[in-house]
């Protein structure tokens, strides 16, 4: 019996080591898993997507109105470009979009440069938040604002175990001449408010989430505007970086009294590669 106990004992011993490197790796790829879900991390991000929204609620608005359509689908192109320094980390963000409309034109939209400031003393390590200015470049008439527009915006996100969790909230303002509004108009674009949650299945890089749910507030209208969608996605951790895959979809869950379009049904695939600093 006592020589059974040592055998044991030998065995529990020289496993544990490889256990516990098999342990290190796991969480260790579960840590870049996050990290490629986290637009916050302090990393450089390459994001290609394409959206599409075939169709939209044409329903009555209460000024007897049909309801506007919006764009066919989009091109985007983003950029994510880290610069850590002693106190604070500062994430430039550069979106671009190429859209297309229902007559069948085509152009750039409005270019957003967003900069996070996340201050050393905000990042908790499974978490952090920031602010930053928002800027948008003109974009073509055709499809977008031909105007500058400017305001900021904030982000706050935490990981616990398999989930990682955020809100991200912009505020923006057309820049144009007061006295150019209509009657009752005002300079003041609808307020974002970005709620986003996932969960992954292990470690095997697979994951689920509510997508790209931007909700809008209409100051002008007192209206409110929320869709709803899933995202489901793999990271694949590699040891130059990772890639995030993943489809997506969306429709409209609240917006029956929000003047603006209203998606019936929008689909999204997107190719991402993040390189931790």
């Amino acid at each position: 019996m006592a020589t059974m106990a040592a055998i044991g004992i030998l065995m529990l011993v020289t496993a544990s080591p490889a256990w516990a490197q098999e342990q290190e790796a796991e969480e260790a790829g579960q840590d870049a898993t996050t990290k490629a879900l986290d637009s916050t991390a302090t990393q450089w991000s390459f994001q290609f997507s394409y959206q599409a929204m075939p169709d939209y609620h044409q329903d009555t608005l209460d000024n007897g109105e049909t309801r506007a359509v919006g764009s066919n689908d989009y091109i985007q192109f983003r950029i994510v470009a880290p610069i850590a320094m002693k106190s604070f980390t500062i994430l430039p963000r550069v979106t671009f979009r190429h859209y297309e409309n229902a007559k069948g034109e085509s152009g750039m939209g409005n270019t957003e440069i967003f900069a996070l400031i996340i201050p050393k003393a905000l990042d908790w390590g499974t978490g952090r938040a920031g602010v930053g200015p928002l800027v948008t470049v003109p974009g073509n008439e055709k499809v977008a604002r031909d105007e500058w527009g400017y305001g900021f915006a904030a982000a706050v996100v935490n990981s616990t175990g398999r989930w990682f969790y955020g809100l991200l909230i912009t505020q923006s303002w057309q820049s144009i001449d007061p006295t150019a509004l209509p009657p009752g108009g005002s300079n003041t674009n609808p307020l974002g408010l970005a709620p986003f949650l996932n969960y992954r299945f292990g470690s095997s890089g697979w994951y689920i989430g509510n997508g790209d749910m931007v909700a809008l507030y209409d100051w002008t209208n007192s209206k409110f505007y929320m869709p709803i969608g899933v995202r489901f996605g793999k990271v694949l951790v590699r040891d130059y970086g990772s890639w995030n895959i993943y489809g997506e979809y969306q429709t409209s869950l609240f917006y029956k009294s929000y003047l603006g379009p209203a998606v019936k049904n929008s689909y999204r695939v997107n190719l991402s590669f993040t390189i931790p600093v």
